[in-house]
């Protein structure tokens, strides 16, 4: 039976951690999770020890520190491929991504390499939003699908489902950006390589326990990776390699 993996960063979850684990694995039994925990300062590693020593689907990644989002994912990936996994997801803790769209995504995947989950698409949306924040985002995704081409409506969302041969054909050693950029640079690089891409609608809901990770760092990094993506992007798609003569 094919398995999937959920990849779940955590950083100060305790408030949300039990909860979260339980309405995941309770979506299909053939997802199991990656609690990769940045040595949170609350415990949120060692409750998730605890899950994990009373259930074989559950398991955690301790990293020395607070390492970034990006390299969290990158490590949870290795991880996923190499134990074979068919599926792999990106969620977070904090049930702004609600569990019950796992099912979804699943049955998406079976077409399409990357499924996404979309705020701006038909059916999606926010809540608990200020209209700034909501604006922020609303336009900066508008800013990355003109520079870029992309063509997803939420490419900063951080809901996501890969299949192992997309997610495998990326060299991750080279993935280096955080936050937004590493959501916008995993699709970009997918769609340029000729994979299937697909939004589902999802309503994202700020976080009502914890703080926020949200840095203006985070922001200023994304705002200039899609420049480097239009201007540095190499010719891997066939159709392109063949119209260039590189191939």
């Amino acid at each position: 039976m094919n398995r999937f993996l959920v990849v779940m960063p955590t950083y100060n979850e305790r408030e949300n951690i039990e909860r979260i684990v339980t309405e995941v694995l309770s979506q299909d039994d053939r997802i199991d999770m990656l609690i990769v925990d940045d040595n949170s300062p609350d415990g949120t590693g060692e409750i998730a020890d605890r899950f994990a020593s009373e259930n074989k689907r559950i398991n955690v990644l301790h990293r020395a520190g607070k390492l970034g989002l990006g390299s969290a994912y990158v490590s949870g990936f290795y991880w996923a491929l190499e134990r074979g996994y068919e599926l792999i997801f990106e969620m977070d803790a904090d049930f702004s991504h609600k569990p019950e769209y796992l099912p979804e995504f699943i049955r998406v995947a079976k077409e399409y390499d990357l499924v996404l989950g979309s705020r701006y698409i038909k059916g999606g949306g926010v809540k608990n939003w200020p209209f700034k924040r909501w604006a922020l985002s609303y336009f900066a995704n508008l800013y990355v699908r003109m520079v870029t081409g992309l063509p997803v409506h939420d490419a900063t969302g951080g809901f996501k489902c890969f299949r192992r041969e997309a997610l495998g054909s990326l060299d991750l050693s080279q993935v280096k950006s955080d936050g937004y950029a590493f959501q916008i640079e995993l699709s970009y690089k997918l769609w340029r390589k000729g994979f299937r891409l697909k939004e589902i609608p999802i309503i994202f809901e700020d976080r009502l326990l914890g703080e926020s990770k949200i840095s203006r760092g985070i922001i200023k990094e994304a705002f200039f990776l899609v420049w480097k993506l239009r201007f540095g992007r190499m010719p891997d798609t066939e159709r392109e390699k063949r119209a260039t003569g590189s191939g």
